[in-house]
């Protein structure tokens, strides 16, 4: 089965196309600056297309080339936010699609692009099956006395208030493939994933399930991330408020202009370990301050799943950075894991174990694979709802 993996941003729109059966990527491709001139109308500069639609038009064009005759079976679809209702991917129609969209004000940034791309495919392509895959769906799973938030109850019952988590889809790929990797079946892992990008969580992985997870409401809950802040005191919102800066202010302050970019001045990883290794202070206190959030997540999920039984580095700098999962390691000597050097510098895309023999909880470097997921699941959605 030939399958488009669609990642719709607001002004970008990035595709691949796996063929699900020979585990193959056949190609792949970014469309950006959608919406961001005339697409060739008028006088002025034609900067890119006028709107998903017409990106799409650029992609079917790409996929003719390499395709040729050979037709697109199903498109899947990276949705951001689920809520409630979603626990698992969904073959999506009209009525699916305008529920997904009345999740918008719960994912202002992303849900409304993963919308323009679903109803983009619909109008192209109307007899084509489409499936959304939801970042929030794998923390469906996780308890209420985790998800809860300790407000007043109309929080929760008018507005939704409460943990979603995200990045699900990368998590749940990672601890399929480490408890492969430790010769568990799937629902015998308990385990911490560090999902580790411009964005970053921790998870709580016990039988298989998650059980909590660092992001909560929103993305920005958490850990210290590339230009998010993470968590810190709720009043300090309320401070600045009353200092006058209006909330769009504030959401950009804490979304956009704090974590490593606040602390270090960058919000790239490796300029940041750069500068630290070099003599930069500020960019030594940030890594201090990203680890040392991030280890304190570890160890308590630690508990959270009755004893990890392994460590999960994954995505951008949880595979890539050697510095950064090394200060975060030797953080960890309370629980016994000690990581071995010459492992942990090993460049490698397969799956691998960089702990000592001796670390009393494995240390594994997993690299995530989010379109191969959202591929697979596409896969056996369409399969379960057309049976051969």
């Amino acid at each position: 089965m030939l399958v488009l993996v669609i990642n719709s941003g607001s002004s970008s729109l990035k595709y691949q196309v796996r063929d699900v059966d020979a585990g193959t990527v056949i190609t792949e491709g970014l469309i950006e600056r959608i919406g961001l001139g005339n697409g060739g109308g008028g006088d002025g500069e034609a900067i890119g297309p006028r709107d998903h639609a017409e990106a799409l038009d650029h992609v079917d064009r790409a996929l003719h080339e390499v395709l040729g005759d050979r037709a697109i079976d199903a498109v899947g679809h990276r949705v951001v936010h689920g809520g409630e209702r979603f626990s698992e991917p969904v073959l999506a129609n009209n009525e699916i699609i305008r529920a997904i969209e009345r999740l918008n004000p719960l994912a202002p940034l992303h849900n409304p692009a993963n919308v323009l791309g679903l109803r983009a495919i619909a109008s192209k392509w109307p007899d084509m099956p489409q499936v959304a895959v939801f970042d929030t769906a794998f923390h469906r799973t996780i308890p209420e006395h985790a998800w809860r938030y300790a407000v007043p109850e109309w929080f929760y019952t008018h507005h939704g208030i409460r943990r979603y988590g995200f990045h699900g889809t990368s998590h749940e790929y990672v601890s399929r493939r480490a408890a492969a990797l430790l010769g568990l079946a799937p629902e015998a892992f308990d385990g911490v994933v560090l999902h580790l990008g411009n964005g970053a969580s921790a998870t709580a992985v016990a039988g298989g399930k998650s059980v909590d997870t660092s992001m909560g409401f929103t993305p920005l809950e958490g850990l210290v991330m590339g230009t998010r802040s993470g968590d810190v005191d709720p009043s300090i919102l309320v401070f600045l408020a009353r200092q006058g800066h209006s909330a769009d202010e504030i959401d950009s302050l804490l979304n956009r202009e704090s974590g490593l970019r606040a602390l270090a001045g960058s919000n790239d990883m490796r300029t940041v370990v750069e500068a630290a290794e070099a003599g930069d202070r500020k960019a030594e206190v940030a890594l201090d301050v990203a680890s040392y959030r991030l280890a304190k997540y570890v160890g308590a999920y630690h508990v959270s799943v009755g004893g990890a039984k392994a460590i999960v580095f994954t995505a951008g700098i949880g595979e890539n950075s050697v510095a950064f999962r090394a200060r975060v390691v030797a953080r960890l000597g309370a629980l016994g894991v000690v990581l071995d050097g010459d492992r942990n510098a090993e460049r490698s895309k397969e799956p691998r174990v960089i702990s000592a023999p001796g670390s009393a909880i494995p240390v594994l470097v997993v690299p995530t694979d989010e379109e191969r997921a959202i591929a697979e699941a596409t896969a056996a959605v369409v399969r379960a709802a057309v049976p051969s």
